[in-house]
């Protein structure tokens, strides 16, 4: 085939063409190519000084990544992830997302995530999550929260990913952007993945200065999927030391986000919420009249909603008790 011989042993010009017209080809004829030699031969390339020859290699590894499990095993055995962890270093806006995008899908199967824990990637991921640059774009951070997330799909990587920073990390991206975008609705997903797997990064998510508000925003401002996993930490939090950490969210105004997810959330959203609910009642058994009559509200509440959504009611019942609760 035209493209094998001239990666094979093209100049560096022919194989900047047949690196490009590696990606028009068909899905059989990457399988073939990729037995043949020409995954080293775009490594290599990778190596060059020449813009046009890393980005013709990478787009070419991108593409024949995408769809085959087989392939994604090929190219981390030829040793590209050292070479893409050196190219996030390079003074290219494009190959920097490029790199990125092709750790991303080489991360997305399972034999390569051990290869790509022990290289040190985890670590500059996250560094670079919050790097102060406009350079980094908003779907270069979702590649890499993305990213993080494959690995984290690792029980043995989670540590890893937690003595990296990366609880501090996406917060710092939930601070600032919309609770509304995708960003954030990326970085709660994965915020709740890693705390729902390690003890160190649920107490350190519950002593971050400022989560518990950030989470209570997302829960009221977030979208749908956002909202559910950020009462899914929240419920994390608080399951961990209910006698601390009840008050605490309390304190941040969780009562009326909370009561709305437990009617027009996702199916999870409306469970995680309504398990909240249980765990932030004040079952002391003592304290004022006041806290007894707002539990006894809560609790009817509660049973009210769970037949009223029968009817599509639900959400009356829900404006009426933050009213009570408030007044």
């Amino acid at each position: 085939m035209e493209v094998v011989e001239a990666l094979l042993s093209g100049d560096g010009e022919r194989k900047i063409l047949a690196a490009r017209g590696l990606c028009k080809l068909t899905s059989k004829q990457k399988h073939k190519l990729a037995e043949r030699g020409v995954v080293e031969v775009l490594v290599l390339m990778l190596h060059g000084q020449e813009y046009e020859t890393i980005e013709a290699a990478l787009l070419a590894l991108l593409s024949l990544a995408s769809g085959s499990e087989r392939n994604k095993i090929h190219i981390v055995k030829s040793g590209v992830i050292p070479v893409l962890l050196k190219l996030l270093q390079y003074q290219n806006e494009s190959i920097f997302d490029l790199a990125i995008a092709a750790l991303l899908i080489v991360s997305s199967c399972t034999a390569n995530k051990p290869a790509i824990a022990n290289s040190g990637a985890i670590q500059l991921l996250v560094e670079t999550l919050n790097t102060n640059s406009n350079s980094i774009t908003i779907q270069t951070k979702l590649d890499i929260i993305s990213t993080l997330h494959n690995l984290s799909t690792s029980h043995q990587i989670i540590p890893s990913i937690v003595l990296s920073g990366v609880v501090v990390s996406l917060f710092k991206l939930i601070y600032v952007y919309e609770k509304s975008s995708e960003l954030v609705e990326k970085a709660v997903t994965l915020l709740e993945r890693i705390v729902s797997s390690s003890e160190i990064a649920l107490k350190e998510t519950a002593s971050t200065e400022g989560a518990i508000r950030a989470l209570v925003e997302a829960l009221e401002e977030g979208s749908p999927m956002c909202k559910e996993h950020a009462v899914g930490i929240l419920f994390l939090i608080c399951q961990s030391c209910r006698e601390r950490n009840r008050g605490l969210i309390l304190r941040e105004g969780v009562m009326p986000g909370l009561l709305q997810l437990s009617v027009d959330g996702t199916w999870r959203g409306k469970e995680t919420s309504r398990d909240l609910l249980l765990l932030l009642r004040d079952c002391s058994g003592g304290g004022s009249r006041r806290k007894q009559w707002k539990n006894v509200l809560l609790e009817q509440a509660m049973e009210q909603i769970d037949a009223d959504e029968r009817l599509g009611m639900g959400l009356r019942m829900v404006e009426e008790t933050i009213a009570k609760l408030s007044a």
